[in-house]
């Protein structure tokens, strides 16, 4: 039996603070929620007026709703930066029927874990950028990959390693980590093609960076993902660039060489002039227009 991969002791150390910091995060991102959730009750709508749930300009108005300053006016007024052209919808959105016997506790509560979770999230990191140190520069190659921020390359190095050999090719870790159809077939017939299941980590960590891929600018990951959207929906669109960053990550880690953009225009360089015009003009006769072509003079 082929045993299963194991990686070496310091990607299992780095693997156990990238989880646990993920898991902070994402505590994080609750606590934000509930704390929207009680002024939405107060009748509170600073999510509507400012862009950022916890930016300075809110902490410091929620600090003074909770020190017991209840009035729109004196409220507003705390705004700074481009906020402070927002000042009467933030006076609107500052009436409401704050009781800081109930709210200002809860949001008193609430803050102050906000505040120990990002001192957690920071000293994890500061660990994680101790004992990733031998890797440094296999993540600054990942981070070449359109999509990949640090701290997503961190949680590749995490989930995978840096030694390829332990899997046979690129298809392989695919398919490990669940990042490709299933085979499932029986008698002959083919029962299902649903993936595996793989570490949800990574799973969460390729679908982030598939996202940010697929908005970036004259990259082959965004052709992609827009030349899939159409005909199989956002969420296989997804799927495909989360197995090509993997792919990709394969690669680089194998062979230490930085990720090689292909452009945006490498689907179209793929067909011959031929065919491009061919289907050019199927659009538009689908779109109800009489097409004459006429070469231009050289």
């Amino acid at each position: 039996m082929r045993a299963s991969f194991v990686p070496p002791k310091p990607i299992r150390e780095l693997r156990d603070l990238t989880r646990y910091r993920k898991a902070q995060i994402e505590e994080r991102s609750r606590e934000v929620q509930r704390l929207d959730k009680v002024l939405q009750d107060a009748g509170i709508k600073l999510s509507s007026v400012a862009s950022e749930t916890l930016g300075v300009s809110v902490r410091r108005m929620l600090e003074a709703l909770v020190a017991g300053t209840h009035d729109p006016e004196v409220l507003a007024e705390l705004a700074r930066g481009r906020l402070r052209r927002k000042l009467p919808a933030l006076r609107e959105a500052l009436t409401g029927r704050f009781r800081s016997e109930h709210h200002g506790l809860l949001i008193a509560q609430i803050l102050a874990h906000i505040d120990y979770l990002d001192e957690t999230i920071a000293t994890l990191s500061a660990r994680v950028e101790q004992v990733i140190a031998p890797f440094s520069t296999e993540r600054e190659l990942l981070m070449t990959i359109p999509g990949v921020a640090r701290l997503g390359a961190e949680v590749l190095i995490a989930e995978i390693g840096v030694d390829m050999r332990v899997f046979p090719s690129d298809a392989h870790l695919a398919s490990w980590a669940g990042q490709c159809p299933g085979n499932h077939e029986s008698a002959g017939k083919r029962r299902s093609g649903k993936p595996r299941k793989g570490s949800k980590w990574l799973n969460t960590t390729l679908t982030e960076s598939a996202k940010s891929a697929s908005r970036s600018k004259g990259t082959y990951l965004s052709a992609q993902y827009s030349r899939l959207r159409g005909r199989r929906g956002p969420g296989k669109a997804t799927g495909a660039l989360r197995h090509s960053i993997l792919v990709a990550a394969y690669h680089i880690l194998e062979r230490k060489v930085p990720y090689e953009e292909l452009g945006a225009d490498y689907f179209d360089q793929r067909r011959s002039l031929e065919q491009r015009t061919k289907r050019l003009v199927r659009q538009l006769q689908q779109l109800g227009h009489t097409v004459t072509l006429e070469p231009l003079a050289t």
